[in-house]
């Protein structure tokens, strides 16, 4: 559709040098041009010019001395990118590889994503190019409260509500959350993931990966099958994986694979995930040693071979682009039939069109990931009551939440003429709600 290629053409052209924003782009706006075409109002308001521009960029210098005394800068970013349903709402991310083009993308995918999980969160994003990796605790500490006393101008329980990321754990959002308490001087859900004993809430670690299995548990369902018996690989060894793994084993699934930033390791025999909870979570050790404590297992140097391992059902969980169309293509043949995202975009355009050619069930990360974020806004909801719910309460809310955004991006795949085609479901079902209330406020 011109109106959609005119938008697209345009967003680039004024973003250059953001391919992964780019990326993002072309990958939702391609895929709501029967949307569009039926609502030509759209169009006539802008809509998507404006959907695609984010309100507000923050973007700031980070000072801080580490340990030895030595002084560091580095630059931090929020982009608070729609508010059209709710308080700006997407996770900080502390990596090396963080620039303005990658928050930009995942702001602007954390919109439907938001919005898929029925709640009332809009979609922001931000982070830092801080590594905290190595870092000592107190490194942390400082970077963290440098980050928050500018951060703190621009957030708010019922403005913008920030979680953790990529780097960003329990410690992190720790530090974060007694800056802004200290500067404010109030005790408010301004941050989610927080601790249990601050405000946090139950199955907020648990979250993304619980909710990545529920839908995909779901969509084998609804096709008569279940996750009994299947052969499952897990890219990752973070949060995501570690409870993906978790609650696959416990429906029967035998779990093969698992990996870090540095190699994978194969278990034929099924991963024994006390042994990677402990590297991962307690020791914060790397993968390669689960090998050399499990006798069954394998190790090998690299992430990308992880995908040449044959198995039923594969779920990304670890970063962005991480199956290219080579490893898509290597995953069919070796007879994938159901792909989850648990990270965030980790298929390439590429990838995602191998998949779908083949008849593969795959579930996009907007949709399948949107765990996380659901349980983060049933912390806001807690935190507003001055409620705590049980482990049994927020897990019996999320599972519903996820087999509701499978149904729904389902139906709105069918009414569509797209049946089976996830993207177009999880697009199209996210951008409706989001592009009404806008339409609703007028040209704001």
């Amino acid at each position: 559709m011109k109106y959609v290629e005119k938008v697209l053409e345009n967003l680039k052209e004024r973003n250059p040098n953001e391919p992964e924003f780019h990326q993002a782009a072309t990958e939702i706006l391609t895929t709501l041009a029967p949307v569009v075409e039926k609502h030509p109002e759209y169009e006539a308001a802008g809509l998507l010019e404006r959907f695609v521009e984010p309100e507000r960029v923050v973007l700031f210098r980070v000072p801080w001395t580490d340990d030895c005394g030595k002084v560091h800068v580095n630059k931090g970013y929020r982009v608070q990118f729609n508010s059209a349903i709710g308080p700006y709402k997407g996770g900080l991310r502390f990596h090396p590889s963080v620039n303005l083009s990658i928050i930009k993308f995942l702001g602007l995918e954390q919109i439907l994503k938001n919005s898929l999980t029925g709640l009332p969160i809009g979609g922001g994003k931000g982070g830092s190019d801080f590594d905290p990796k190595g870092r000592s605790d107190r490194e942390i500490m400082t970077f963290c409260q440098s980050f928050m006393t500018e951060l703190y101008r621009h957030i708010g329980a019922d403005t913008d509500v920030p979680a953790g990321d990529i780097g960003v754990g329990g410690r992190e959002i720790g530090y974060l959350f007694g800056q802004y308490k200290r500067i404010r001087d109030e005790h408010v859900g301004v941050l989610t993931g927080r601790g249990l004993t601050y405000g946090g809430s139950l199955v907020r670690t648990e979250a993304t990966g619980y909710g990545l299995i529920y839908i995909t548990e779901e969509a084998l369902k609804v096709r008569g099958e279940s996750f009994k018996g299947k052969t499952v690989v897990i890219s990752g060894s973070g949060n995501v994986a570690i409870y993906a793994c978790e609650k696959a084993q416990s429906l029967g699934a035998k779990v093969v694979a698992m990996y870090d930033s540095q190699g994978y390791v194969y278990d034929a025999d099924g991963i024994k995930l006390d042994v990677i909870k402990d590297i991962k979570e307690v020791k914060r050790g790397r993968i390669k040693e689960y090998a050399q404590r499990v006798k069954s297992a394998e190790y090998k140097e690299g992430c990308k071979g992880i995908w040449t391992i044959a198995c039923d059902i594969a779920l990304p969980c670890a970063t962005q682009n991480e199956i290219d169309k080579e490893s898509a293509e290597i995953l069919v043949k070796n007879g994938v039939r159901y792909v989850g995202e648990g990270a965030n975009m980790p298929s390439t355009l590429e990838a995602i069109e191998v998949f779908q050619k083949s008849g593969v069930v795959f579930l996009p990360a907007k949709a399948a990931n949107a765990g996380g974020v659901a349980t983060s806004a049933l912390e806001m909801a807690q935190s507003s009551g001055r409620m705590f719910w049980s482990f049994e309460e927020v897990d019996k809310k999320l599972k519903n939440i996820m087999v509701n955004i499978y149904h729904n991006i389902d139906e709105a795949a069918k009414e569509y003429g797209y049946e089976g085609n996830y993207v177009m479901g999880a697009n199209i079902a996210g951008f409706i709600k989001v592009a009404t209330a806008m339409m609703a406020h007028g040209i704001v």
